[in-house]
């Protein structure tokens, strides 16, 4: 029996996790595991009537099962292999062309953000600061000002010390939203996830710039930056093990 004819035998024996572990054995193996048959005989054990009708409801089984699968028996993470001392973060915030803030920030420094902001910041903001989430933050010195109206893109890449890797974390990301309530203008950027973790996507890196509450409606002061993922991690170790994980090169 041809070697395709065997692992075609095989495939349908195995549970989603161990096929997408197959995935990255080979060339030939992912092309063979990407049959969108197997990915249907997986989902069709877990939502039976997702498979009634004759085309999946995303655009393939494999997306609807990389999506929404959750493993059954799910082993309590290991501890992350890098800590903050390993890391440096990119910081760079452009205004139009105009480079505004460029930095290069150990990774205990981001941590701790141990600064005290100044005085004057809203209560709101103050709260969101003294949370109980891990929040990376750094004071902006100088403090700059950007008009409410004006495009501000920012970029953060990580590296670590113990390899001597990059990962990006935010790529050229647009300040596209500002919450004047909690006084904070976001980007965000979806992760990029190491390939050998197949099942982890779709998990969003934001950055804030905080600034002042002044009565000036046409001009934020921005006094610090956060760095944050909420969407994912929320204690130092989850920021941690989420870091281990990027496509780091």
């Amino acid at each position: 029996m041809a070697c395709d004819e065997i692992l075609k035998a095989v495939f349908p024996l195995l549970e989603g996790e161990d096929l997408a572990t197959c995935m990255l054995v080979c060339k030939q193996w992912q092309e063979i595991a990407r049959d969108d048959f197997f990915w249907k005989c997986l989902c069709a054990k877990i939502w039976p009537s997702v498979c009634k009708r004759p085309s999946p409801p995303t655009v393939t089984y494999h997306k609807l099962f990389k999506n929404f699968y959750k493993l059954q028996d799910e082993q309590p993470p290991l501890p992350p292999t890098l800590s903050f001392k390993d890391l440096e973060f990119y910081i760079d915030i452009w205004s139009k062309q105009s480079l505004i803030f460029s930095d290069v920030v150990p990774g205990l420094v981001l941590r701790r953000g141990s600064w005290i902001p100044p005085p004057g910041i809203s209560d709101v903001l103050r709260s969101h600061l003294e949370g109980p989430a891990c929040k990376m933050t750094l004071p902006v010195e100088p403090r700059f000002n950007v008009p409410f109206d004006q495009t501000v893109s920012v970029s953060v890449l990580v590296s670590r010390k113990d390899s001597n890797k990059v990962a990006c974390i935010i790529n050229k990301s647009v300040f596209d939203y500002t919450d004047r309530s909690a006084f904070r203008a976001l980007a965000f950027d979806y992760l990029d996830i190491s390939p050998a973790h197949p099942f982890v996507s779709d998990i969003r890196a934001w950055v804030s710039l905080l600034f002042m509450d002044h009565d000036n409606d046409g001009i934020i002061d921005v006094f610090g930056i956060e760095v944050d993922f909420c969407d994912a991690a929320s204690s130092e170790e989850e920021v941690l093990s989420l870091l281990d994980i990027l496509d780091w090169k």
